[in-house]
């Protein structure tokens, strides 16, 4: 019967390149390694690996081996992760998923200073709606509801999708286009600009220029960078607009180095809510966490 084992070990060898490198990675002897490969080896019929003087090649066969199992290897070993017993047990460990912003923005700061563990997932919606109801994670911080039985939603906040500019943005001249309404001018004016995305979501922007334009932006941001908190960083104190929700910059906007550009003639706003199974034994953790987010974000 194959062992689970043995193809974590193989894993380990194809991605370091020895023997050695894969029993320093799994904490494990290197002959204990040997014997896994050899064990496997000889499980599949195959050579997986060529050994030469400095490092192991993966075989042909070994490459598709690897690619076969790599996602399933993976996914256990998270599950193992996530389900492993802390030998801390007096301490409980919590999962929560939410962006990355609004862990920066809001709970990031205060990590050090909570009474139990914190397990941080970023990811799309729909897969920490999924992870919620498995019961991988234990909170999550979302705009959207799902249609899971077992999961309830508290919503805690508004946010509010708009246009944001560097203190050192001339913005004179779209003030005075505002007041005219002339949506042809206002979108000159707006696409002459240096403008700034993200690489991990342009939906605000497409959305809020179909709201208020009725159609798709048909240009593309000058510079593309990681996520929204360096959106902020680059505008503060500089020149550049950017479509982002209007809290992640609260604090850049109170010290006058970035400014409200334009909340759209039509209005966007997504309510946020907190998603939790209806049954969690960890519910009064989860209450200090919602407690955190209501104070910075309301």
């Amino acid at each position: 019967m194959v062992n689970f084992e043995w193809f974590r070990t193989f894993k380990a060898i194809y991605e370091t390149g020895s023997l050695t490198g894969a029993a320093e990675a799994l904490f494990i002897s290197q002959p204990g390694v040997s014997l896994h490969l050899s064990s496997l080896e000889s499980y599949v019929g195959y050579k997986l690996f060529d050994r030469t003087s400095r490092k192991m090649v993966s075989t042909e066969r070994g490459k598709i081996l690897y690619n076969y199992i790599l996602e399933a290897i993976c996914k256990l070993e998270d599950a193992e992760r996530h389900f492993h017993k802390s030998t801390e047990k007096d301490v409980p460990t919590i999962s929560i998923g939410m962006c990355f912003e609004t862990f920066q923005f809001t709970l990031e700061s205060y990590l050090p200073t909570l009474p139990f563990n914190v397990i941080i997932k970023f990811g799309e919606y729909p897969e920490m709606l999924a992870d919620l109801d498995n019961g991988i994670l234990d909170m999550i911080v979302t705009p959207h509801k799902g249609d899971y039985k077992g999961l309830e939603y508290k919503p805690f906040f508004k946010e509010r999708i708009v246009v944001l500019a560097g203190a050192q943005t001339p913005t004179d001249e779209f003030n005075e286009l505002l007041k005219t309404k002339d949506l042809n001018q206002i979108q000159t004016w707006l696409k002459a600009q240096t403008w700034y995305g993200s690489s991990g979501d342009m939906e605000h922007l497409r959305r809020f220029w179909h709201i208020n334009f009725g159609k798709r932006p048909d240009f593309k941001p000058n510079f593309i960078v990681p996520n929204m908190g360096s959106i902020i960083r680059c505008l503060s104190n500089g020149k550049g607009i950017a479509v982002i929700p209007d809290f992640l910059s609260r604090k850049e906007r109170d010290s006058g180095n970035i400014k409200l550009l334009w909340e759209g003639y039509n209005l966007i706003e997504n309510t946020l809510y907190f998603g939790t199974r209806k049954k969690s034994i960890y519910a009064e953790q989860v209450g200090m966490i919602q407690e955190i987010f209501e104070r910075e974000m309301v």
